[in-house]
């Protein structure tokens, strides 16, 4: 089946978020919160197997603030540690101080000039998609997306396939159709689960994952092209 849309994934694919973005955006939504937290790169990088902001912080405070976690108010806190976290980590974004990673312009726009749509399936909130994209794209580049599937708008998170099963509803394509771009075992498994096939592109929390099922695995958007993109979807 010809290809017609590329999904891409947001963090970790489309720029090294999690690291110099959404931990120090954590971190900070802690101290204002006058708790005593503080995620360094070592675990985070294991805090990163639970998928999603919230999942994360209710992962933390059961293993690491039991009594934290058996507040009655702890589910409020969660929702606005998450809305501090959101906020801090709009404004680093909002700086540039965050570059897409090698490839991801130069693909992006070589695909919007062979005319294929362009969806995003993530679990990050919407509006981190979109001060990412403009602040590191292009002013206006969030509308090149037709899709923008992020955040809550399905039940469950990556390794689940919900959120590709959904952008594939609103995009009205078959999967065959589609090519996902994931940098996680977590996006792989959803991809592979809604049917799409998936090219990977490695960073230092996920290069020594297990990838079986995807068709190239690679360092980065840099070393491949769209031409080799059809190629790779054609022979899926």
């Amino acid at each position: 089946m010809t290809l017609r849309a590329l999904i891409f994934d947001v963090d970790g694919t489309l720029a090294d978020t999690e690291q110099d973005g959404h931990r120090p955006a954590f971190n900070a939504a802690f101290a204002e919160a006058g708790l005593s937290w503080a995620w360094d790169e070592t675990l985070y990088g294991e805090l990163l197997r639970v998928t999603g902001g919230k999942e994360r912080i209710r992962y933390y405070a059961a293993g690491h603030d039991p009594a934290c976690a058996a507040r009655p108010d702890f589910d409020e806190l969660v929702r606005q540690l998450h809305r501090t976290k959101t906020r801090h980590y709009q404004e680093l974004v909002g700086t540039g101080a965050i570059p897409l990673r090698p490839g991801v312009a130069s693909l992006i726009l070589e695909a919007r000039s062979a005319g294929l749509r362009l969806s995003i399936a993530t679990t990050t909130t919407r509006e981190n998609v979109s001060a990412l994209l403009e602040a590191s794209l292009a002013p206006g580049s969030a509308a090149w997306f037709e899709v923008i599937a992020a955040g809550d708008c399905v039940a469950e998170k990556k390794p689940a396939p919900d959120i590709y099963r959904y952008t594939l509803a609103q995009l009205g394509l078959p999967a065959p159709a589609c090519l996902a771009l994931e940098d996680s075992w977590q996006g792989l498994t959803a991809a592979l689960g809604a049917g799409i096939p998936t090219v990977v592109t490695v960073n230092d929390h996920s290069r020594d994952q297990d990838f079986s099922g995807a068709l190239a695995v690679l360092p980065d958007l840099g070393a491949v092209d769209l031409a080799q993109l059809f190629r790779l979807h054609q022979a899926a």
